[in-house]
């Protein structure tokens, strides 16, 4: 299979959240939830791909498929720790109590029990998914604890010479909550505690605890938190957040920020890469699946990731920015250059026809990048994709950054189905999916840069 570069892209049909993502025995490896029969949502497979450098991917197929009968029906979300000199992966197992006779891939609404599971390997590469699995955590029955159904995505570490996990949960589908368990060997779990928080929506998804220095983050995905009716619900959020290890108990410091103000992001997972940062990587989200013929096994194709993004605090505001390893292959570019690569992009393949834009936005001006336009307005950074989104309907098409304070200075990633643009060096982030991105730029940009 050919590389894919800088985003990760589904091989062929449907990926979404980014698992197990992790440094280990000098790979980056991430793993993904895949369905690997069509590019829409189905029983849940584990995608495997690795890279050197968190720019050129590699897919090295399926690594954890349904095959016991508590995850019969999928292999959900979850993450990757090291062990022992082992690679552990912990995930949601996912049995359907009830069938549905015109798709056996999705359960009846509330038809489905979910456990957590793990499985693991000497290499990092190579899984036997009938011998190494183990349930660990069995379903929940006791809902004053956390709910049978909707407690997944285990997120695992190691602090103070014990095992942490937190999942995401729901109490009686009305507030959503951080459920953590502790273990002396990351086999053996007891519950901790539950943690209820009106931030996180109906239902928490996906959460991240982490430090930073002296700081812990959380990230998360809480559902039900957008109210306009339209798709995605559902956002990526972030807190800086207080957490007692011997208690569980979890505090929230202040007003949470969305991870990206584009919203199609959602799911962040982190790691530490190779000199210790931590980095953050998280499925963008894609209404309809994108044409095969640039897709890796010449199929209809739907998910990618975003780029790589650092996540550091400076005056208590959460920043997401450029991770180092992408700058290394970035160019400078003549606009002649840019004609030529805009003008191919469609017919070069994937990872080709990538460029950056680097610019400072003064107020009412703005660019139009293939029909995207963004612009600055009352101090925000504001887009709309609705000339390279047409025929979609029930999805958002403008978005907004907060006020940005002085200066503001814009790094912009372009493909030809995702834009991303970085406001002062990772202050807010705006990523938007697109398709059918036209060949020319207008306004002013003060430097291109091409991909090599």
């Amino acid at each position: 299979m050919r590389e894919n570069v800088l985003h990760l892209k589904a091989p062929g049909n449907w990926i979404n959240d980014p698992n197990g993502f992790i440094y280990y025995d000098g790979w980056y490896h991430l793993f993904f939830q895949h369905f690997p029969y069509a590019p829409v949502w189905g029983t849940m497979h584990w995608g495997h791909a690795v890279s050197r450098d968190l720019v050129h991917w590699k897919h090295l197929g399926i690594a954890v498929f349904p095959t016991k009968s508590y995850d019969r029906n999928g292999v959900f979300s979850g993450s990757a720790i090291e062990r022992g000199g082992e690679l552990c992966l912990y995930y949601s197992a996912v049995r359907y109590l009830k069938e549905n006779p015109e798709n056996i891939h999705c359960a009846p609404e509330g038809g489905f029990e979910t456990s957590q599971a793990m499985i693991t390997s000497s290499d990092g590469f190579h899984f036997e998914n009938w011998k190494d699995k183990r349930q660990i955590i069995p379903v929940i029955h006791n809902r004053e604890m956390a709910d049978p159904a909707d407690t997944r995505d285990p997120k695992v570490w190691r602090e103070m010479g014990r095992y942490y996990m937190v999942l995401g949960s729901t109490w009686e589908k009305k507030q959503g909550q951080a459920v953590f368990f502790i273990s002396e060997d990351g086999e053996h779990w007891e519950f901790l505690s539950r943690q209820p928080k009106e931030a996180f929506g109906h239902t928490l998804e996906c959460p991240d605890l982490f430090r930073l220095g002296d700081q812990r983050i959380l990230l998360g995905s809480p559902m039900g938190v957008m109210k306009d009716g339209l798709e995605y619900p559902s956002n990526a959020m972030g807190w800086r957040a207080e957490f007692q290890p011997e208690t569980g108990k979890l505090e929230l410091l202040g007003e949470g920020q969305l991870v990206d103000c584009g919203m199609d992001l959602y799911a962040p997972q982190t790691t530490l890469d190779r000199d210790g940062r931590r980095v953050m990587i998280a499925w963008m989200r894609m209404p309809k699946a994108a044409e095969p013929e640039n897709s890796e096994d010449g199929l209809p194709w739907n998910g990618m990731m975003c780029l790589p993004r650092v996540v550091e605090v400076k005056d208590g505001h959460i920043y997401f920015r450029v991770h180092p390893e992408v700058e290394k292959h970035f160019a400078p570019a003549a606009a002649a250059e840019m004609t030529v690569l805009m003008e191919g992009w469609k017919e070069q393949g994937r990872g080709m026809g990538i460029f950056r834009i680097k610019t400072k936005l003064p107020e009412g001006e703005g660019l139009n990048i293939g029909g995207y336009r963004i612009w600055r307005e009352d101090g925000a950074i504001k887009t709309d994709r609705s000339q390279v989104f047409q025929g979609i309907s029930g999805y958002r098409t403008c978005f907004s950054t907060p006020q940005v304070e002085g200066e503001c200075r814009l790094d912009i990633f372009v493909e030809p189905n995702l834009i991303e643009i970085f406001v002062n060096e990772g202050e807010y982030v705006l990523s938007s999916v697109v398709y059918d991105m036209k060949p020319f730029v207008e306004g002013k940009a003060d430097s291109w840069y091409v991909f090599s």
